[in-house]
């Protein structure tokens, strides 16, 4: 599945299933908290954190709900996610040809 094919999904899921788009600030706010979610899962995971009795990895579920979020404020937006990405890799590209190769950190 293509960006551009999961952002025409989502908005064919919002229109059929979900009725409408919540609002641009509650789906910031909801991206807030599905991101935390994730956060959560990956200081229990690879941090020193310990899952709680009941928790459960579910790493996998955590990231496709952040996904759903910002494709739902990229539809509401009007962007183009496959375009946005396309252009951020190639500004990257531009601007870090040498800049981690030459970190004496890595």
């Amino acid at each position: 599945m293509t960006i551009k094919e999961a952002q025409q999904e989502v908005d064919s899921w919002i229109k059929t299933i979900g009725v409408r788009y919540f609002s641009e600030l509650t789906n910031t706010a909801i991206l807030m908290e599905e991101v935390g979610e994730l956060a959560r899962i990956m200081s229990r995971k690879f941090g020193d954190q310990s899952f709680k009795e009941g928790e459960i990895d579910n790493m996998e579920d955590e990231m496709a709900d952040v996904l759903w979020v910002l494709i739902c404020l990229a539809n509401q937006t009007g962007v183009d996610l496959e375009k946005a990405f396309s252009d951020n890799m190639k500004k990257k590209t531009i601007r870090d040809q040498n800049r981690h190769k030459e970190n004496s950190k890595l």
